[in-house]
């Protein structure tokens, strides 16, 4: 598998995602919604940090049972009922980002939704990964 991260010098600096990854390979790994969930099927955390950590961890188990790792994401999507509360996040989300995946970014997107299907969520994050 091959993944290039594309960042035109015309569009604004790419922090924390890349504008564009151009991937080839032969298996594709459409990743499920994931929240901070337990192993029990309960939110756990209570601040925005602590759930898009396990949010995150939980995205990257989902990656590495179908035998993936972080640098195979091609897309990541994030979904948080609090956009401005990631905005004011951003800096310590980048860091539990790049403590778990690294710095290979995704092309990614945050968007803003009223409430996610577990009412206790603040976060949830999905994907698409490619592998060789």
């Amino acid at each position: 598998m091959s993944v290039e991260r594309i960042n035109p010098e015309e569009l604004s600096p790419a922090k924390g995602f890349s504008h564009a990854v151009v991937a080839s390979g032969s298996r594709l790994v459409f990743l499920a919604g994931q929240t901070a969930l337990d192993g029990a099927g309960k939110v756990v955390g209570e601040t925005l940090p602590r759930q898009f950590e396990r949010a995150l961890a939980n995205l990257l188990a989902a990656l590495a049972a179908a035998g993936g790792s972080p640098a195979d994401l091609a897309r990541v999507t994030v979904y948080a009922v609090d956009v401005a509360d990631y905005r004011a996040r951003a800096p310590e989300l980048g860091l539990i980002w790049r403590r778990l995946a690294g710095r290979d970014y995704p092309a990614m997107a945050v968007v803003g939704t009223v409430r996610l299907w577990d009412e206790a969520a603040l976060v949830e994050m999905d994907g698409l990964a490619v592998l060789p």
